[in-house]
């Protein structure tokens, strides 16, 4: 399709910008194949998005396409002689910042190859990751023109956030690659559930304590040694939860999340048919029902937790 060929030709690759000699991290032969949300769509949509729908989200979609080129371009800033070890101040004044400026949470954890999808390519291991909230009252119309709306406003913040934090750390001598929410190399509920920040649901989104699924992830990759990364998840329970609930499976309207794994396109086995989720996704202002649905967005997690556990 025409309109694949022109998303793919407008979002950057890590090797455009980077010298032919530069070490990055790579995925590995477990990696599994990844395509951006606008590649889906065009792809396996099977159906035009609505008018109002299509004259809210394009505008939002070329400006997040902006900063992700963006977050290439800036990668010619790194210092050349740059630090490794960051001190308590620096790494204080860093997470006041992300939080003014937008950020719900932070975690801190190093990025494993199978974790990168298949033939794509990072600068550096250790990551900061960032969720950023979906505001309930928008995702609770879901699905609707006002969902939609509040879906790409926040792959268009994190966006912008993660390139101003990114900046940040560069003008205080340490390496950055933003890692925008939208056109990530990395899957990032994965990472995010490696960073102590929650743990993925049946829906194959990251859940946590504060917001349930509805939230957006980012990260910046970097080679500061000393972060606080993460050594153990305290909401891992929650994938025992997932197992007996299902609300999630009985209420997707393309039946695209399934009770038990299988292997969809010879990659590992996932609950997430994503041909079958992008059908609702395209006709109808990006559906959201799995987020909208689930026990956690409904429901307080502790309230969940004592009662389960």
């Amino acid at each position: 399709m025409l309109s694949v060929k022109i998303i793919k030709k407008n979002l950057p690759k890590l090797r455009d910008y980077i010298d032919l000699d530069t070490v990055t991290v790579k995925s590995s032969k477990k990696s599994p194949v990844g395509l951006i949300v606008p590649e889906i769509v065009l792809t396996y949509g099977k159906g035009k998005m609505k008018k109002d729908d299509l004259i809210v989200t394009m505008p939002k979609m070329v400006k997040t396409i902006i900063e992700v080129k963006k977050s290439y371009k800036t990668l010619k800033n790194n210092p050349l002689k740059a630090k490794t070890i960051i001190d308590e101040k620096t790494l204080n004044e860093f997470k006041k910042y992300a939080y003014e400026i937008g950020i719900s949470d932070i975690g801190f954890t190093k990025v494993e190859p199978s974790m990168i999808f298949s033939g794509k390519e990072i600068l550096f291991a250790n990551a900061f990751v960032f969720t950023m909230e979906m505001k309930k009252e928008s995702i609770e119309k879901a699905p609707s023109l006002d969902s939609k709306q509040e879906i790409f406003r926040t792959y268009l913040e994190l966006g912008k956030v993660v390139n101003k934090l990114s900046s940040f750390l560069r003008e205080r001598g340490f390496n950055a690659q933003a890692g925008p929410a939208l056109g990530g190399d990395v899957i990032y509920p994965l990472l995010a559930e490696k960073a102590g920040l929650g743990a993925l649901g049946k829906h194959g989104l990251l859940i946590t304590p504060k917001f349930g699924p509805s939230l957006r992830i980012a990260a910046i990759y970097t080679d500061i040694e000393n972060l606080p990364f993460s050594e153990k998840n305290e909401h891992l329970w929650i994938k025992s939860f997932c197992e007996k609930c299902g609300r999630c499976v009985s209420k997707c309207p393309s039946n695209a999340i399934y009770k038990d794994a299988k292997v969809i396109n010879e990659t590992n086995k996932v609950c997430i048919d994503y041909k079958k989720c992008a059908v609702p996704f395209t006709i109808n202002y990006g559906c959201s029902v799995c987020i909208k649905e689930c026990s956690f967005f409904r429901n307080d997690y502790y309230k969940i937790k004592e009662k389960f556990i």
